[in-house]
């Protein structure tokens, strides 16, 4: 590991380094010295290295004073400051001035040893480790989803594999990541079978929380406790892989956070799972008691216009008689105008907030060529996601709360899923468009590929025609029409898609968070 690794160690008193040297050299590193900070100037113009001991108390140019021009030289190099001063005032500045580590004389050379293995090879050891446990756990993993038989077996198996995920994404290990996308692949294939045997019994189940029930579970007990205000975010399309990227930035600024998997509803789209979410109802339920509200999928118009009047009835049908905000934001603007009244908000026992940023991010990768390039993978996806929440209004606010008691909840209605592989589905006219579900009369299908209910209130469905039936695709699929098949299948293919059945999609974050 040390072939090849080269260190200039710049320091007056070179002369007595030498059994540092001698320590170094046997270990197979290449060492070169510079007695001044001129000399390593002038090294550092012909020569690259990988990691730099720079003494602090030098005459002439110091070392703190030598930072600049060295860091100009060599921006990507570690520097490693070796000083006699234990003052703290002298600590501060040379890490203000983004040295990498710092050493205090009389350094023993397992002390620099450590320090080179820390700055040069942390990444290497990082992978080499990272790879040993995956290893390690790739026989289990499999096993487990192998054998997993219930709600409980399958959130825990996406609660590891997205921890995988997220640190193989780390160490970009090609070979890693290619046997962990098999495991997930195999693991969505098994999810899929179970939901089409299970699916039925699962949304009936009192004892598994999903988007029609989590909010009578969850939020309202909250609510009257009448214990500070509440927050509810719903951020559209929030996968709990970009929740486990969120956390990582808001982690260390609040008191605590409790987090658990629930289920979106089939379709696991916006019209059906986030209706559900505010009415506490199952879409046939809404449909039923609020026939004016609800709207089928060839319906014209919003889908989504009543939730807060969906919410208000919520309340009333609980005894819960509160007053509460209810916003949704498409862009920076609307949110920044919620930060800017953050302290009227405060007032208010509940505010309910709607993110739309995530959903629209997955619209644009599939019409604008730009997005497609930015978000071309999980990974480049991943990171947008993360970056757009690190520069947004909704960080100002998390920011802001933290200065308050607070009660913070953050959900999502569904999520999406990557879409790889076209399978043809024929429709009429008033089939419904969406390519990970469709709703009509006369749907002609392959039976093994889709996940098929031809009695729609079975699973909580409305029906929109005497004879209707919902299809939904599996795992990495998406519906395309037989004409203009290739067409399609290029505009769509690596898209990020919901509305079917997959792990990214049903299996979603609820989060609650305590500011103090």
């Amino acid at each position: 590991m040390a072939e090849n690794v080269k260190i200039l160690w710049v320091d007056d008193e070179v002369d007595l380094l030498n059994v540092h040297i001698i320590f170094l050299e046997r270990k197979g590193y290449l060492v070169k010295t510079a007695t001044n900070a001129q000399d390593a100037f002038d090294i550092l113009k012909q020569e690259k290295f990988d990691i730099i001991f720079l003494d602090e108390n030098m005459p002439g140019i110091t070392g703190l004073n030598a930072l600049p021009q060295l860091k100009e030289y060599a921006p990507h190099t570690p520097v490693i400051m070796v000083t006699k001063s234990e003052d703290e005032a002298v600590m501060d500045e040379a890490i203000g001035s983004q040295v990498a580590d710092y050493l205090i004389k009389p350094v023993k050379p397992q002390q620099i040893l450590l320090t080179i293995k820390k700055n040069v090879f942390q990444k290497d050891l990082i992978t080499e480790k990272t790879g040993t446990k995956f290893r390690e756990e790739f026989n289990k993993l499999s096993n487990e989803i192998n054998s997993a038989s219930d709600w409980q077996d399958w959130t825990e198996i996406y609660r590891k594999l997205t921890h995988w995920t997220l640190l193989l994404d780390e160490v970009q290990d090609e070979v890693l990541l290619s046997i962990l996308e098999s495991l997930k692949q195999e693991a969505n294939r098994l999810f899929a079978r179970q939901v089409k045997n299970n699916y039925e019994q699962w949304i009936k189940s009192a004892s598994i929380p999903n988007v029609s029930n989590i909010i009578q579970e969850r939020v309202l007990p909250v609510l009257q406790q009448n214990n500070g205000p509440v927050f509810l975010i719903v951020i559209d399309n929030l996968r709990y892989d970009h929740w486990r990227e969120l956390r990582s930035l808001i982690h260390n600024k609040v008191s605590k956070i409790d987090e658990q998997l629930i289920s979106s509803i089939l379709p696991t789209a916006t019209q059906y799972a986030r209706n559900a979410l505010f009415a506490g109802l199952m879409p046939l339920d809404i449909k039923r008691y609020f026939p004016n509200i609800w709207r089928d999928d060839t319906d014209e118009g919003n889908k989504n216009e009543y939730e807060a009047e969906l919410f208000q009835k919520l309340l009333k049908r609980n005894n819960i008689e509160t007053k509460f905000n209810f916003y949704k934001v498409f862009n920076d603007t609307q949110g920044q105008k919620i930060v800017s009244n953050l302290k009227n908000l405060l007032n208010s026992r509940l505010n309910i907030i709607v993110y739309n940023f995530i959903d629209m991010l997955s619209h644009a990768k599939t019409n604008m060529q730009m997005v497609k390039e930015l978000a071309k993978d999980e990974s480049s996806y991943r990171a947008v996601v993360k970056s757009w929440f690190r520069h947004s209004s909704i960080y100002q606010l998390f920011e802001q709360l933290t200065q308050y008691k607070a009660t913070i909840f953050i959900t999502t209605d569904h999520g999406a899923v990557r879409v790889k592989n076209p399978v043809k589905v024929i429709g009429d006219r008033e089939t419904t468009t969406n390519i990970r579900y469709k709703q009509g009369k006369n749907l002609n299908y392959p039976d093994k590929k889709v996940y098929a209910i031809v009695k729609p209130e079975k699973i909580g469905l409305p029906k929109s025609n005497i004879v209707n039936t919902y299809i939904f695709a599996l795992e990495n699929d998406f519906f395309v029409y037989p004409n203009n098949y290739h067409q399609f299948v290029n505009y769509y293919k690596d898209s990020f898609q919901h509305g079917g059945v997959s792990m990214e999609e049903m299996l979603i974050p609820f989060v609650k968070i305590q500011t103090h």
